[in-house]
Protein backbone atom coordinates (compact mmCIF):
# COMPACT_ATOMS: atom_id res chain seq x y z
CA UNK A 1 0.00 0.00 0.00
CA UNK A 2 2.60 2.50 1.05
CA UNK A 3 4.72 1.59 -2.49
CA UNK A 4 1.57 2.29 -4.33
CA UNK A 5 1.09 5.68 -2.72
CA UNK A 6 5.00 6.70 -3.30
CA UNK A 7 4.59 5.67 -7.06
CA UNK A 8 1.45 7.70 -7.38
CA UNK A 9 3.31 10.84 -5.90
CA UNK A 10 6.28 10.09 -8.00
CA UNK A 11 4.08 10.13 -11.08
CA UNK A 12 2.49 13.23 -10.42
CA UNK A 13 5.83 14.98 -9.37
CA UNK A 14 7.06 13.76 -12.71
CA UNK A 15 3.93 15.42 -14.45
CA UNK A 16 4.87 18.51 -12.50
CA UNK A 17 7.86 18.56 -14.10
CA UNK A 18 7.00 17.87 -17.52
CA UNK A 19 4.56 20.78 -17.36
CA UNK A 20 6.83 23.23 -15.88
CA UNK A 21 9.24 22.34 -18.68
CA UNK A 22 6.98 23.07 -21.23
CA UNK A 23 6.15 26.84 -19.97
CA UNK A 24 8.10 29.86 -19.41
CA UNK A 25 6.97 32.33 -16.96
CA UNK A 26 7.85 36.31 -18.12
CA UNK A 27 8.77 39.15 -15.54
CA UNK A 28 5.00 40.05 -15.77
CA UNK A 29 4.01 36.65 -14.66
CA UNK A 30 2.54 35.63 -18.11
CA UNK A 31 3.07 31.61 -18.58
CA UNK A 32 3.91 30.98 -22.15
CA UNK A 33 4.68 28.29 -24.21
CA UNK A 34 8.16 27.71 -24.12
CA UNK A 35 8.16 25.90 -27.67
CA UNK A 36 5.10 27.15 -29.34
CA UNK A 37 7.54 29.61 -31.66
CA UNK A 38 8.84 26.35 -32.67
CA UNK A 39 5.97 24.68 -33.78
CA UNK A 40 3.89 27.30 -36.04
CA UNK A 41 5.01 30.10 -38.75
CA UNK A 42 3.76 33.67 -38.64
CA UNK A 43 0.14 34.08 -40.11
CA UNK A 44 -0.43 37.75 -38.92
CA UNK A 45 0.96 39.94 -35.81
CA UNK A 46 -0.63 41.13 -32.47
CA UNK A 47 -0.59 44.90 -33.26
CA UNK A 48 -2.39 47.82 -31.70
CA UNK A 49 -1.26 49.85 -35.34
CA UNK A 50 -3.54 49.76 -38.20
CA UNK A 51 -0.76 48.98 -40.68
CA UNK A 52 -0.69 45.05 -42.98
CA UNK A 53 1.48 43.59 -45.13
CA UNK A 54 1.10 43.20 -48.66
CA UNK A 55 3.07 39.80 -50.13
CA UNK A 56 3.21 38.04 -53.67
CA UNK A 57 4.15 34.11 -54.47
CA UNK A 58 6.03 34.59 -57.16
CA UNK A 59 5.69 31.36 -59.46
CA UNK A 60 6.24 30.42 -62.92
CA UNK A 61 3.62 31.68 -65.68
CA UNK A 62 2.45 32.12 -68.96
CA UNK A 63 0.65 35.07 -67.66
CA UNK A 64 2.84 37.45 -65.59
CA UNK A 65 1.20 40.41 -63.66
CA UNK A 66 4.42 42.31 -62.09
CA UNK A 67 5.28 44.85 -64.34
CA UNK A 68 1.09 46.22 -63.16
CA UNK A 69 2.01 45.09 -59.76
CA UNK A 70 5.03 47.07 -59.64
CA UNK A 71 3.61 50.13 -61.20
CA UNK A 72 0.17 50.05 -58.79
CA UNK A 73 2.56 49.44 -55.60
CA UNK A 74 4.74 52.62 -56.94
CA UNK A 75 1.53 54.59 -57.57
CA UNK A 76 0.57 54.77 -54.26
CA UNK A 77 4.27 54.93 -52.81
CA UNK A 78 3.55 51.34 -50.95
CA UNK A 79 6.04 48.66 -50.61
CA UNK A 80 5.40 44.79 -50.48
CA UNK A 81 7.26 42.05 -49.82
CA UNK A 82 7.91 38.86 -52.61
CA UNK A 83 8.56 35.59 -52.22
CA UNK A 84 11.03 34.47 -54.91
CA UNK A 85 11.58 30.94 -56.63
CA UNK A 86 15.24 30.60 -57.55
CA UNK A 87 14.34 28.89 -60.14
CA UNK A 88 11.89 31.30 -61.60
CA UNK A 89 15.02 33.89 -61.66
CA UNK A 90 17.44 31.33 -63.23
CA UNK A 91 14.87 30.83 -66.29
CA UNK A 92 15.44 33.58 -68.31
CA UNK A 93 17.39 36.83 -68.33
CA UNK A 94 14.13 38.99 -68.22
CA UNK A 95 12.99 37.11 -65.16
CA UNK A 96 16.55 38.29 -63.63
CA UNK A 97 15.71 41.37 -64.55
CA UNK A 98 11.84 41.73 -62.89
CA UNK A 99 13.80 40.53 -59.73
CA UNK A 100 15.92 43.88 -59.85
CA UNK A 101 12.93 45.40 -60.91
CA UNK A 102 11.22 44.79 -57.32
CA UNK A 103 14.36 45.59 -55.95
CA UNK A 104 14.66 48.43 -57.50
CA UNK A 105 11.45 49.96 -56.36
CA UNK A 106 11.81 49.11 -52.60
CA UNK A 107 10.23 46.21 -52.16
CA UNK A 108 11.21 43.26 -49.55
CA UNK A 109 12.62 40.00 -51.02
CA UNK A 110 11.72 37.01 -49.42
CA UNK A 111 13.03 33.05 -50.30
CA UNK A 112 10.14 30.59 -51.98
CA UNK A 113 12.70 27.75 -52.31
CA UNK A 114 14.20 26.98 -55.79
CA UNK A 115 11.98 24.88 -57.46
CA UNK A 116 8.25 24.94 -55.20
CA UNK A 117 7.85 21.46 -53.50
CA UNK A 118 6.10 20.39 -50.67
CA UNK A 119 8.63 20.80 -47.85
CA UNK A 120 6.54 18.17 -45.72
CA UNK A 121 7.29 15.75 -47.98
CA UNK A 122 11.17 16.21 -48.63
CA UNK A 123 14.63 15.64 -46.26
CA UNK A 124 16.34 18.32 -44.21
CA UNK A 125 18.55 17.87 -46.92
CA UNK A 126 16.65 18.46 -50.39
CA UNK A 127 15.39 21.54 -48.01
CA UNK A 128 18.87 23.08 -46.97
CA UNK A 129 19.44 22.51 -50.78
CA UNK A 130 16.20 24.53 -51.72
CA UNK A 131 17.11 27.41 -49.64
CA UNK A 132 20.88 27.51 -50.27
CA UNK A 133 20.70 27.57 -54.18
CA UNK A 134 17.74 30.46 -54.34
CA UNK A 135 19.70 32.07 -51.89
CA UNK A 136 22.70 32.29 -54.26
CA UNK A 137 21.01 33.21 -56.96
CA UNK A 138 19.60 36.03 -55.37
CA UNK A 139 22.34 37.41 -53.45
CA UNK A 140 24.31 37.02 -57.05
CA UNK A 141 21.89 39.15 -58.46
CA UNK A 142 20.65 41.92 -55.85
CA UNK A 143 23.53 41.26 -53.15
CA UNK A 144 21.58 40.71 -50.04
CA UNK A 145 19.98 36.95 -48.89
CA UNK A 146 16.92 36.81 -47.58
CA UNK A 147 16.13 36.81 -44.32
CA UNK A 148 12.20 35.11 -44.82
CA UNK A 149 11.20 32.52 -45.98
CA UNK A 150 7.43 31.16 -47.16
CA UNK A 151 6.29 27.82 -47.70
CA UNK A 152 5.64 26.38 -51.22
CA UNK A 153 1.94 26.18 -51.47
CA UNK A 154 1.73 27.12 -47.34
CA UNK A 155 3.20 23.06 -46.53
CA UNK A 156 5.29 22.02 -43.73
CA UNK A 157 5.39 19.64 -41.04
CA UNK A 158 7.76 20.68 -37.62
CA UNK A 159 10.41 18.96 -39.09
CA UNK A 160 10.45 21.22 -42.02
CA UNK A 161 9.47 24.05 -39.42
CA UNK A 162 12.59 23.34 -37.28
CA UNK A 163 14.78 23.53 -40.38
CA UNK A 164 13.70 26.28 -41.67
CA UNK A 165 13.93 28.40 -38.52
CA UNK A 166 17.50 26.39 -37.65
CA UNK A 167 18.86 27.61 -41.18
CA UNK A 168 18.34 31.39 -39.87
CA UNK A 169 15.04 32.35 -41.59
CA UNK A 170 11.86 33.45 -40.04
CA UNK A 171 9.09 31.59 -41.82
CA UNK A 172 6.27 33.50 -42.83
CA UNK A 173 2.31 32.33 -43.69
CA UNK A 174 -0.88 34.84 -43.94
CA UNK A 175 -3.83 35.12 -42.72
CA UNK A 176 -5.58 37.11 -45.93
CA UNK A 177 -5.58 34.82 -48.59
CA UNK A 178 -6.98 36.42 -51.86
CA UNK A 179 -7.02 32.81 -53.38
CA UNK A 180 -6.46 34.35 -56.76
CA UNK A 181 -4.31 32.11 -58.58
CA UNK A 182 -8.24 30.09 -58.97
CA UNK A 183 -8.99 33.08 -60.24
CA UNK A 184 -12.74 32.84 -59.39
CA UNK A 185 -13.60 36.41 -60.15
CA UNK A 186 -12.66 40.07 -58.67
CA UNK A 187 -15.24 40.62 -56.56
CA UNK A 188 -14.94 37.14 -54.86
CA UNK A 189 -11.41 37.57 -54.14
CA UNK A 190 -11.66 41.28 -52.74
CA UNK A 191 -14.38 39.59 -50.34
CA UNK A 192 -11.81 37.04 -49.80
CA UNK A 193 -9.21 39.30 -48.75
CA UNK A 194 -11.10 41.96 -47.12
CA UNK A 195 -13.45 40.23 -44.71
CA UNK A 196 -9.91 39.27 -42.86
CA UNK A 197 -7.92 42.28 -42.67
CA UNK A 198 -7.08 43.60 -39.45
CA UNK A 199 -4.37 45.40 -37.83
CA UNK A 200 -0.91 43.11 -38.35
CA UNK A 201 -2.51 41.42 -41.08
CA UNK A 202 -0.81 39.26 -44.44
CA UNK A 203 -2.17 39.69 -47.26
CA UNK A 204 -1.36 37.17 -50.19
CA UNK A 205 -1.15 37.26 -53.83
CA UNK A 206 0.07 36.09 -56.70
CA UNK A 207 2.04 37.68 -59.34
CA UNK A 208 0.09 34.98 -62.01
CA UNK A 209 -3.61 35.80 -61.03
CA UNK A 210 -6.17 37.60 -63.95
CA UNK A 211 -7.35 39.98 -61.34
CA UNK A 212 -4.71 40.57 -58.74
CA UNK A 213 -3.39 43.99 -60.69
CA UNK A 214 -7.13 45.66 -60.16
CA UNK A 215 -8.19 44.17 -56.95
CA UNK A 216 -4.89 45.26 -55.43
CA UNK A 217 -5.45 49.24 -56.75
CA UNK A 218 -8.95 48.90 -55.09
CA UNK A 219 -7.29 47.44 -51.88
CA UNK A 220 -5.04 49.47 -50.98
CA UNK A 221 -7.46 52.77 -51.73
CA UNK A 222 -9.73 51.05 -49.45
CA UNK A 223 -7.39 50.31 -46.58
CA UNK A 224 -6.03 53.40 -47.06
CA UNK A 225 -9.45 55.42 -46.60
CA UNK A 226 -9.43 53.08 -43.63
CA UNK A 227 -6.45 54.45 -42.02
CA UNK A 228 -4.10 51.39 -42.77
CA UNK A 229 -0.68 52.14 -43.66
CA UNK A 230 1.20 49.53 -45.91
CA UNK A 231 4.52 47.57 -43.89
CA UNK A 232 6.66 45.34 -45.70
CA UNK A 233 7.01 42.01 -43.30
CA UNK A 234 10.22 42.72 -42.39
CA UNK A 235 8.75 46.17 -40.82
CA UNK A 236 5.73 44.30 -39.81
CA UNK A 237 7.06 41.21 -37.21
CA UNK A 238 9.22 41.13 -34.72
CA UNK A 239 12.37 39.43 -34.41
CA UNK A 240 13.40 39.31 -31.05
CA UNK A 241 11.46 39.28 -27.81
CA UNK A 242 8.39 37.46 -29.13
CA UNK A 243 6.22 34.30 -29.38
CA UNK A 244 3.44 32.55 -31.61
CA UNK A 245 0.91 31.58 -30.24
CA UNK A 246 -1.05 28.39 -31.57
CA UNK A 247 -3.32 30.53 -34.16
CA UNK A 248 -0.04 31.84 -35.91
CA UNK A 249 -0.02 35.22 -34.56
CA UNK A 250 3.08 36.24 -33.21
CA UNK A 251 3.22 38.81 -29.84
CA UNK A 252 5.99 40.79 -28.46
CA UNK A 253 6.91 39.71 -25.36
CA UNK A 254 6.90 42.59 -22.88
CA UNK A 255 9.37 41.34 -20.01
CA UNK A 256 11.54 44.06 -20.99
CA UNK A 257 9.22 46.51 -19.50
Amino acid sequence: MKWKKCRIFLDLLLISCLIFMSVGINKNNQVISANIEEEHPIYSVDSKDKAVSLTFDVNWAENDNLKSILEILNKYNVKGTFFIMGGWVNYSDENVDKLKAIKEGGNEIGSHSYIHPNFSQISETRIEEELKKTDEIIEKHIGEKPKLFRFPSGDYNKQALRKVKKLGYMPIQWNADSVDWKESGQDVEYNKVMKKVAPGSILLFHNNAKYTPANLEKIIKELKDQGYEFKTVGELIYFDEYYVDQNGIQHKNNNKD
